[in-house]
Parts: C-alpha cells; structure tokens; sequence
C-alpha cells in the first residue's frame, strides 16, 4: 500500500472494492465528454470483475472517499494494458495518479513478467509518468492486434479517424514498455541491491582512511580533532 499526504492510500484492489464500480464508470465517462476525447466504455460488472480478479489498483481516502483506480487487461497472452486511468476531479494533481500508475505498473509485472505493457493515450501528463516508467513511443504496428483490444475504441470520439487511417495512427499517442529491452537495466539494479552493504562498507573504509591520514597529519585543531575521532571510531 502506498500513503500520499497521509490521507490517501493507493492499494491492489478486491471483491471489497466493488461498491465503487460505478462512480468509476460514471466518472470515466464524465471525464472523456469534458476533455473531448475518447475512452472506452466499461460497465461496473466488468471493473468489478477486474477487482474480483486481483488485476485493478484503486486509490481511496482514510474514511474511504474514492480518489483514482486503474485495471489491467491482456492480450494474445503476449500484451499488457494498464487501462482506464482515471482520478477524482477533486484530487488531480496531487501525485495521485503518478501513484496509482506505478503501483498497477509494479503488478502488471509481476503477474506478467514477461509481457509488453502499452497504452494509448492522449494526456501529456500520462505520457509523462509512462516515460518515467521506461515506456517508449511506438508505432500502432507494434500494439497487439487483437480484434478485441481494437473493438474498445468504438466507444471513442475519434474511432472513425482511427478506422479512416487502417489502425496506423490516430488522436492517441502509443507507448510500449518492452521488458527484454530493460532486462540488463534490471538485472543491474538487482545485483546493485544484493552487494549494496559491501559498496556501503567500501566507502566507509575509504572515507576512515581518508580522515585517518589527516588526522595522523595533525590537519585537525584539538577540538575538531576530537570530533573527527568519534566519526573515526563510528566507521570502524
């Protein structure tokens, strides 16, 4: 569970979670029509659903007022969406919606480690928090091409533009996170974490050693001198 601002938590959601089914899909579908922009129509029986399944992160106040939520959907066993992103108009701009990305990031990849996680989307913001996550921008050709995925769209203000342009391009921006390409990166990252107490141990021989010669030196005035000791004895 991730706390923000000591209120608001964002937390994996559950079968408890879905008496908040439909003031997601109502603020979902609020929120396109105030942007302009499409997104697909879910019902509350299928965001429950996503609960039910484990595969949906939800954000909500201490005294359970509801902030943001988030659900994972697959495709072709090969592709990941982090779909429906989605905050409370009286909590944007908080940091919520940066958390709740990474938490249903964070679960994409551990139930799917092997998948490709992508979205499209329209929001500068979002785009932003994706970069930060290690997404890129990609070409429609590399998005699954599942009929199922593609038929979300015709809910979409701009379906026709996407249909117009053979599914190549549209409004949305696509971005991708390809684990093989950040495999090294992670693989760094965890060897990194294993040894971090012999690279802690290592600057603290250096930084005593360092101190030591100019302590032996007499670069200290007596009472630095004993100061300088103390930090000496602490590092040993």
């Amino acid at each position: 569970m991730t706390v923000i601002n000591d209120d608001i938590q964002v937390m994996e959601a559950s079968e408890a979670h879905t008496v908040y089914s439909q003031i997601i899909c109502d603020e979902m579908e609020a929120s396109a029509k105030v942007r302009g922009t499409g997104i697909a129509k879910r019902s509350p029986e299928y965001i429950s659903k996503k609960m039910e399944e484990g595969k949906a992160v939800i954000a909500l106040t201490k005294n359970g007022t509801w902030v943001g939520f988030c659900y994972i959907e697959t495709w072709e066993g090969e592709y990941v969406a982090n779909s429906g992103l989605i905050v409370s108009p009286d909590y944007r701009k908080t940091g919520v919606a940066k958390a709740i990305k990474q938490k249903i990031f964070n679960l994409s990849r551990r139930k799917y480690p092997e998948a490709k996680i992508f979205g499209l989307t329209t929001g500068l913001a979002v785009m932003k928090i994706n970069s930060d996550l290690g997404y890129e921008p990609v070409t429609y050709n590399e998005l699954t091409q599942d009929e199922a995925f593609w038929a979300g769209c015709k809910s979409c203000v701009n379906y026709d533009i996407l249909m117009a342009k053979e599914r190549k391009n549209c409004i949305c921006t696509a971005m991708l996170y390809d684990p093989k390409e950040h495999a090294p990166i992670e693989k760094i990252k965890e060897e990194f974490q294993e040894n971090a107490h012999i690279f802690e141990r290592f600057m603290k021989i250096k930084k005593f050693r360092f101190l030591k010669g100019l302590f032996d030196k007499g670069k200290f005035s007596d009472k630095n001198a004993r100061s300088i000791a103390k930090v000496l004895m602490s590092l040993v």
